[in-house]
C-alpha cells in the first residue's frame, strides 16, 4: 500500500518509532422479572458477561510499515434458568458455563496518508492469530447432572483493514472492521468424564458488520 503523500520524519509513522496501546470490551446482560420468551421456550432467570482485554505493540521497520504483535485474553460466564418446549415435554434446566481464552496475533501493519495531514490514515493489518480456550457446562434438570468441558485451538489468517486519527500528540484512535480472511478450529469435547469427540470448522469471512466495529487506543513513541 503506497502513501499518496510522503511521511515526513517526525511524524509518529515514520521509521524508528514504536506504537502500543490496549483494547478492552465487555459485554454483560441479565433478565428482568418476567420470563423471556425466546424460540422454543422461557428463559427465567439469567445473569452473564463476556470480557476481553488485548495488549498490542509495533515497531516501524520504514516509514508507515510495522511489525508487532497482539496478546489478548478473554473470559465468558453465564447462569441461566430456562424451559424448553413448555407446552409439550416441559423440560427445565439449570445451566452454567465459564470459558477462558488466550491468543497471540502477529501483525504487519501499513498505514497510508491519503491527506496532506498528521492527523489521518487510512491502514491495512495482514495478521495471524493462534488462539486457545478452555471452558466448562454444567446442566442440571433437578434430577441428574451433566458436565461438559471443552478445549479449543484456533487459527485465523487476514486482512484488517481501518481508520486511525491522531486526537492528542502521539495519542490515536483506531477503528477497523475487524480481521477478514480464513479460520480453522479444532474443538476436543468431553462429557461426564466418559465420552469424547471432535469437532473440526473452516470458515472464509470476508463480511463487514458496521455495528461491531474495533476500537482502539493508540500512542506512538
Amino acid at each position: 500500500m503506497d502513501a499518496l503523500y510522503p511521511v515526513d520524519p517526525v511524524e509518529s509513522i515514520a521509521a524508528g518509532h514504536f506504537q502500543g496501546g490496549a483494547t478492552l470490551s465487555l459485554i454483560q446482560a441479565n433478565t428482568e422479572d418476567d420470563a423471556l420468551n425466546v424460540i422454543l421456550g422461557d428463559v427465567y432467570e439469567g445473569e452473564g458477561y463476556m470480557f476481553t482485554v488485548e495488549l498490542f505493540g509495533g515497531y516501524f521497520i520504514k516509514d508507515a510499515l510495522a511489525v508487532g504483535t497482539h496478546l489478548g485474553y478473554s473470559r465468558t460466564w453465564f447462569d441461566i434458568d430456562f424451559s424448553l418446549l413448555e407446552d409439550i415435554a416441559d423440560v427445565k434446566q439449570h445451566r452454567k458455563y465459564v470459558s477462558n481464552g488466550f491468543f497471540a496475533q502477529p501483525f504487519l501493519k501499513n498505514y497510508m496518508k491519503v491527506l496532506d495531514s498528521r492527523n489521518l490514515y487510512l491502514f491495512n493489518e495482514t495478521s495471524v492469530k493462534v488462539g486457545y480456550s478452555y471452558g466448562i457446562s454444567q446442566s442440571d434438570d433437578g434430577e441428574e447432572m451433566d458436565k461438559t468441558r471443552n478445549k479449543t485451538w484456533s487459527i485465523e489468517a487476514g486482512i484488517n483493514p481501518g481508520l486511525c486519527i491522531m486526537v492528542l500528540n502521539r495519542f490515536a484512535f483506531e477503528t477497523s472492521v475487524g480481521l477478514l480472511g480464513l479460520s480453522t478450529s479444532v474443538i476436543d469435547v468431553e462429557e461426564n468424564g466418559e465420552s469424547h469427540s471432535r469437532l473440526v470448522f473452516n470458515m472464509v469471512n470476508f463480511t463487514i458488520n458496521l455495528l461491531a466495529l474495533d476500537f482502539s487506543l493508540v500512542y506512538f513513541i
